[in-house]
């Protein structure tokens, strides 16, 4: 098993790491990218199951995930054994727009 974080998730992630090492330490933004980290590694152990993304639930797509840690929403799918990770979006984030934008990109 493997996790792989794609191209806008991984966008994402150094979006967050600007913005948090703008507006606090470095010590905090390696405490969140660790415990981000530690998060998708239960996530692929099959140790955490996440929710359906409410969004996508409610148009009957199932299949996508998201799992939360202190200050991020994490949007994953599993495919084969692997944890995709498609977003990650800070909680003060728009999520129905990055979703939507995302959704807009394929």
């Amino acid at each position: 098993m493997a996790i792989v974080i794609l191209p806008d998730a991984q966008e994402d992630l150094l979006s967050l790491q600007e913005y948090m090492l703008d507006k606090w330490s470095e010590a905090d933004w390696r405490h969140a990218e660790n415990e981000i980290f530690e998060k998708l590694v239960r996530v692929d152990t099959g140790l955490l199951t996440g929710a359906p993304v409410q969004e996508l639930a409610a148009v009957g797509i199932f299949e996508y995930q998201n799992v939360f840690t202190s200050h991020h929403k994490l949007v994953y799918r599993r495919l084969n054994g692997d944890v995709y990770v498609y977003a990650m979006a800070g909680h003060r984030q728009d999520f129905p727009t990055l979703l939507m934008k995302r959704l807009l990109k394929i």
